[in-house]
């Protein structure tokens, strides 16, 4: 059932997209598969427990899978609403504070701009 899930939501597997992946993974946890947060939330993700399908969130394949899943369906609905797929920017809000996607906080906004700039150097990296 999760990988039928993960299938119709998994996002497209460009570059462009794995580099957002990486960028969520190094400004969540640094990478870091055994990260535990202040909330229980667990993977290089930081996947709050509530969320969490199963599986082992130290495996770094479990961990995109499960984020990639939670992230289509977000994707989804941002893009039905506004007509246009979200942004880098809007893509971390969306991931750290779904509620928040058309009027971030500041300290939302903060992690999303250095989301989305390191995103960008990796993008820029690769050309």
């Amino acid at each position: 059932m999760f990988a039928a899930v993960t299938a119709m939501f998994a996002l497209p597997s460009s570059t462009f997209a794995m580099d957002r992946w990486e960028a969520l993974s190094m400004i969540e946890s640094g990478d870091n598969d055994h990260a535990i947060g202040q909330r229980g939330e667990v993977s290089r993700y930081q996947i709050l427990p509530a969320l969490w399908p199963g599986g082992n969130p130290q495996n770094e394949q479990e961990a995109l899978s499960a984020a990639r899943a939670i992230m289509g369906v977000r994707l989804a609905r941002f893009e039905k609403i506004h007509r246009r797929p979200a942004n880098d920017f809007e893509f971390y809000i969306l991931w750290n504070a779904p509620w928040e996607a058309d009027h971030p906080s500041r300290a939302v906004s903060e992690r999303a701009r250095r989301f989305a700039n390191l995103a960008e150097s990796a993008e820029s990296a690769r050309h």
